[in-house]
């Protein structure tokens, strides 16, 4: 039986109450006593309640189901990829097999564990019996999903392309495939009632097969009317009990509830995660009715009523993410399979009643279940008050409309969709049309374009006849036949025939033909083209306001008040003046200097005051003499000195080392002196004497 002690966490949801029957690992025998001692201050071990011992896997589970007849309990999982068959009279583990990829998908191919197919991660279907594996083969494409058709004894495997494979078990062969239009298939579903199959592709289309006519017998997108563009199909699931409803996941989070005889969807239900639907269940027991859906997504997983959508309750893990869920037949008691390495039990009284393995668990969850309950709001959407004035829903602050809870408000779900589609009620619209110029260009990129090659020389000229011609092969386009004007060959001027003339042939072969285009001849020439750049006329020049625009300027006012005949006139000269050459003033000299050299000073003025310092101090070492200093508008500033100041500042500071002379007083020599300095050749003894002798005196 199973292992009690502590209490039973519980949670309330929408009044339904929800037991968590966590799984621990088992205690070895071997244990000492001390270490059971000390197993008491442990609260994990204290809340526990095992279900079935040794439910686990070492790193996380992926698929878990249970047996056509109720017995056993099958588990995959990782690392390593292994598969666990848990015996549920005995309440523990059977056996466990180890294979060698990790598998994706299985199906039970008997009432019992006897037959299982394995879809693997290497492309691999391995079909394994009592005694271990029986045998192995390949499909062409990697698996994504697999069903089995009792009826045929058929495998089918879903793939990451259209066609979906048949392999037969009796004859023991592949079968032809089941073309479908689908780039690739995402899941696949068998009914038990009519037997169709179903497939969901990657394009948000299900198609449904009949075995029976090996062909297609109807096709739908099911994500268009739930207002998704470009979102897949992840799930599909018949109904089992009447056979004419399927429930379609896609992509987006939503569950789309079709009729086989209807086209359109009669209810659609959103996750309101955004995460794509894993995994869907139909399921009915003696406390309703009518049967409950309980769908997947990566978050959680909810239990609502498919004819109205209101949400039954939920259930949000926190060990990890959901990778699948298993329900057992006509019971509230429920399995998840986590990325995580305990495989989770939860027991829903009103869902159903517990199975009659565990028929206890009924009695032992009124007896341990804790005092405190969490209650959780379903069906709400949590905004901040960011967010509320943002859907322009701050005066519902204070009513019933919305609840206070921390920092924010909990509001419904459908008034929050309709709040959101008010504020911004073009937002599908833009969305649909950015999708379709999407599709737009992705069609133009992928068609055979006629890449013109242009030649190596005077390549700009060849580019410019080129579009010449074809803007005037659209232009006689949009022309009627009828009315179009022959224009002569003489006022055509150059076309792109000039390339295919061998007279003109040098002109694009030999360099020596080619066209400067920075040349002053050719600017001079061609005026036009000197308008390269006309943000810089913008930029350096303010336009001028001439007094005969001030007066229509000033017209424009009492304008309103004359006859229609006066309108006419006036605007027949606005049209005559406008035609007219407009006038340009420019800034300052900073700025002509920079239109003169073609240059923006836009970079320049978003500088600081410190960096444009910078710069000019750059600019002043670089190139330029130090006594140069550049000024604004292109403006220089250079100090010098005169020669005669020069020469009375070298007079007035002696020199050191030397004796003071007749040049260093100032004084001229007489001219005898200068004659007698001459023919005594210069300064030689005599003339030393003599100017030592006039010096003593």
């Amino acid at each position: 039986m199973a292992t009690r002690g502590g209490s039973i966490k519980s949670t309330s949801i929408n009044g339904v109450k929800l037991y968590s029957v966590s799984g621990q690992r088992s205690l070895p025998t071997w244990l000492p006593p001390k270490k059971l001692r000390a197993l008491r201050k442990d609260k994990d071990y204290l809340q526990r309640v095992d279900i079935i011992q040794d439910l686990r896997f070492e790193t996380a589970t992926t698929k878990i189901k249970v047996t056509p007849d109720g017995e056993y309990v099958i588990a995959s999982g990782i690392y390593p990829p292994q598969i666990k068959v848990f015996e549920l009279r005995q309440l523990s583990l059977k056996f466990e097999r180890h294979l060698v990829s990790e598998i994706i998908n299985f199906q039970v191919l008997d009432d019992d564990y006897s037959k299982i197919a394995f879809l693997c991660a290497d492309r691999s279907v391995c079909l394994h019996a009592k005694y271990g594996s029986h045998y192995s083969l390949r499909i062409p494409r990697m698996g994504r999903d697999i069903a089995y058709d009792c009826w045929s004894c058929d495998l089918l495997c879903a793939a990451s392309s259209p066609d979906l494979y048949r392999i037969n078990l009796e004859q023991g062969r592949f079968l032809s495939s089941l073309n479908t239009q689908s780039p690739a298939i995402n899941a696949i579903s068998r009914s038990s009632v009519h037997g169709l199959i179903a497939c969901g592709g990657e394009d948000g289309a299900v198609e449904c097969f009949d075995l029976r006519r090996k062909s297609s017998v109807g096709r739908i997108n099911a994500v268009m009317p739930a207002g998704d563009v470009d979102h897949e199909v992840t799930a599909v699931q018949f109904d089992e009990f009447q056979g004419y409803l399927m429930a379609v996941g896609s992509s987006a989070g939503k569950i789309s509830i079709y009729d086989l005889r209807m086209s359109d969807p009669v209810r659609i239900k959103d996750h309101m995660y955004g995460s794509p639907i894993l995994n869907i269940k139909w399921h009915q027991t003696l406390n309703s009715a009518e049967p409950k859906l309980v769908t997947a997504d990566s978050h959680v997983v909810r239990i609502w009523d498919p004819n109205t959508g209101d949400n039954m309750t939920s259930i949000e893990p926190n060990a990890g993410t959901i990778n699948d869920i298993c329900i057992f037949r006509e019971s509230g008691l429920m399995l998840l399979a986590l990325d995580c390495s305990q495989i989770p039990a939860y027991f829903i009284p009103a869902l159903g009643p517990a199975p009659k393995w565990c028929s206890y668990l009924e009695n032992i969850t009124e007896e341990m279940e804790e005092g405190s309950q969490t209650t959780i709001y379903d069906d709400y959407k949590f905004l901040t008050k960011e967010d509320l004035e943002r859907l322009n829903l701050t005066n519902l602050i204070g009513t019933n409309l919305l609840r206070a809870y921390m920092h924010g408000f909990f509001i419904d779900y459908r008034l929050y969709k309709k709040a959101q589609a008010l504020a911004d009620p073009f937002a599908y619209d833009a969305y649909i049309e950015k999708r379709k110029q999407e599709k737009i260009d992705a069609e133009r990129a992928s068609r055979i374009t006629i890449k013109k090659k242009l030649p190596k020389v005077n390549r700009l000229l060849a580019a410019r006849l080129h579009e010449k011609q074809e803007a005037e092969e659209a232009e006689t386009k949009l022309e009627d036949a009828d009315t179009k004007k022959k224009t002569s060959k003489k006022n055509r001027g150059l076309s792109s025939e000039i390339l295919r003339d061998e007279r003109f042939a040098a002109m694009f072969e030999n360099k020596d033909f080619e066209v400067d285009e920075l040349s002053p001849e050719y600017l001079a020439l061609h005026p036009q083209t000197a308008k390269k750049q006309p943000f810089l006329i913008e930029e350096h020049f303010e336009p001028l306001i001439e007094d005969e625009e001030q007066e229509i300027s000033d017209s424009d006012a009492s304008q309103a008040s004359q006859p229609s005949e006066d309108k006419s006139e006036m605007d027949r000269s606005k049209v005559k003046k406008s035609k007219r050459m407009r006038l340009y003033e420019v800034k300052d000299e900073r700025h002509a200097e920079a239109f003169w050299n073609r240059e923006s000073l836009a970079k320049e003025d978003s500088l600081s005051l410190g960096e444009r310092v910078a710069t000019l101090q750059d600019r002043q070492e670089s190139g330029t003499p130090n006594d140069v200093k550049f000024g604004a508008g292109g403006s220089r500033e250079i100090s010098f000195v005169s020669r005669s100041l020069k020469k009375k500042r070298k007079t007035e500071e002696p020199q050191e080392g030397k004796k003071r002379g007749i040049r260093t007083l100032g004084l001229k020599p007489s001219k005898a002196e200068f004659y007698s300095m001459g023919q005594d050749g210069g300064r030689g003894k005599g003339g030393h004497r003599k100017s030592r002798g006039r010096g003593r005196r």
